[in-house]
């Protein structure tokens, strides 16, 4: 079973100082930064996904990649892009998400055969149109009439999309995105899919479904699956159901849920083999917008929260060089009056959860080389380059997950 890591320009910078919470004046971002594939040990995934709206945009606007990036990545490639190795594998689709709400897709197919060739990509996703919707085998409710259109949209584009690989000579492996609102409509494109030549298929629309609900649409589409066919799942993270996926053709997937977990979650932030703890959280004083208003109002003194801001910093360091003289009681107190004065009294506290990040310290325990070389400082919620690397070890675990599964 394959990874694939989603591109979205998530590096992390190796000079970054953790006491002053400032870069290098000589950082140069495209140049210096770091990759998770990159600073990670062992490598947390087998490859990456990059798709042509993050680079190019689309009707949402501008991508992700300043213009200096796309021209740097349309000159050199995908491969020395991001810098990875022979063994890893790389990934095209379009980003369909990023126009779901429009009638068709903004794409040709010519641009997205030429977006895959020019960027050397191993293998690329036909332009698919997302169908938000399921209904299970059984119901008698009817598909939403714009949801037939989209499935056949999306599969005309696949049609027309192998074709101009082929005439091109196929100088990257075509993958069939297949469109769906439930078993039966999913094994329908997975056939149709098929009679047009495809070997390797992408199952898309399928993130909102829960894991009951995608075995189900696998369980049909495996009736109509030929053996050399193989399924991509796109966007679809479900470890305890991996096995079973595998038995039903799956070889590949992707996904970004345990990396944005570590910032975007409300308490499962930092990740171990058989839990999950919540990240404590020092916001910047000059980078909170709840603070500065409340600073800016009066209310808060910005010399007493720089000064407590930089108390909790200092007591979670001396805490984790030394338990005994620094207790979890000591930078509770101390987290808790910074919490006050962030969250007001009207939020539930977090202080119950840090008590338990604290008392369990995972960080110490935790092999990787980024919990061994920053110890607590990748359990603090404070900025991107924390948050990230934290990230970045939450794909080292769901590595080890990966590798822990038996897929017959």
């Amino acid at each position: 079973m394959k990874f694939y890591f989603p591109d979205s320009q998530d590096l992390v910078s190796p000079t970054y100082d953790f006491l002053n919470d400032e870069y290098s004046p000589y950082r140069v971002r495209q140049r210096d930064d770091k990759y998770a594939h990159e600073v990670v040990t062992p490598v947390p995934y087998d490859g990456i996904l990059v798709s042509k709206a993050i680079i190019d945009g689309s009707v949402k606007g501008a991508g992700k990649y300043s213009t200096p990036q796309r021209e740097r990545l349309y000159r050199l490639g995908v491969r020395a892009f991001f810098r990875l190795d022979k063994d890893m594998h790389t990934l095209g689709d379009c980003g369909a998400f990023n126009y779901i709400n429009e009638d068709i897709p903004p794409y040709t197919v010519d641009e997205v055969v030429s977006f895959y060739e020019s960027c050397g990509f191993d293998a690329g996703v036909s332009i698919d149109h997302v169908i938000f919707g399921y209904i299970p085998t059984g119901s008698s409710q009817e598909p939403d009439p714009a949801w037939i259109e989209r499935q056949e949209i999306s599969l005309k584009l696949a049609e027309d999309f192998l074709k101009e690989a082929r005439r091109r000579g196929e100088k990257f492996q075509p993958v069939g995105a297949a469109q769906g609102w439930g078993p039966e409509s999913y094994a329908h494109s997975v056939a149709k899919l098929q009679e047009m030549g495809y070997q390797r298929i992408a199952l898309g629309g399928m993130v909102p479904l829960k894991s009951h609900e995608i075995l189900a649409c696998l369980e049909a589409i495996d009736e109509v699956r030929r053996p050399d066919v193989e399924l991509h799942l796109l966007g679809i993270n479900r470890v305890d159901s991996m096995e079973r996926f595998a038995q039903l053709g799956v070889k590949s997937f992707d996904s970004t849920s345990a990396f944005r977990q570590a910032f975007m979650d409300d308490r499962n932030n930092y990740h171990t083999a058989t839990d999950s703890f919540t990240a404590i959280r020092v916001p910047q004083v000059d980078g909170n917008p709840a603070l500065k208003r409340l600073i800016l109002s009066g209310q808060v003194s910005q010399a007493d929260a720089i000064a407590c801001e930089r108390a909790c910093l200092r007591a979670l360091r001396e805490h984790d060089e030394d338990q005994d003289a620094v207790t979890v009681a000591d930078v509770l107190q101390i987290l808790g009056e910074y919490e006050a004065l962030v969250l007001g009294p009207k939020k539930k506290s977090y202080l119950p959860a840090y008590e338990r990040t604290l008392k369990n310290a995972p960080w110490r325990e935790c092999p990787c080389a980024l919990c061994r070389k920053h110890g607590i400082e990748i359990a603090i919620f404070r900025g991107t380059e924390r948050n990230k690397r934290r990230g970045f070890h939450n794909l080292s675990i769901l590595e080890a997950k990966m590798r822990s599964l038996t897929f017959a």
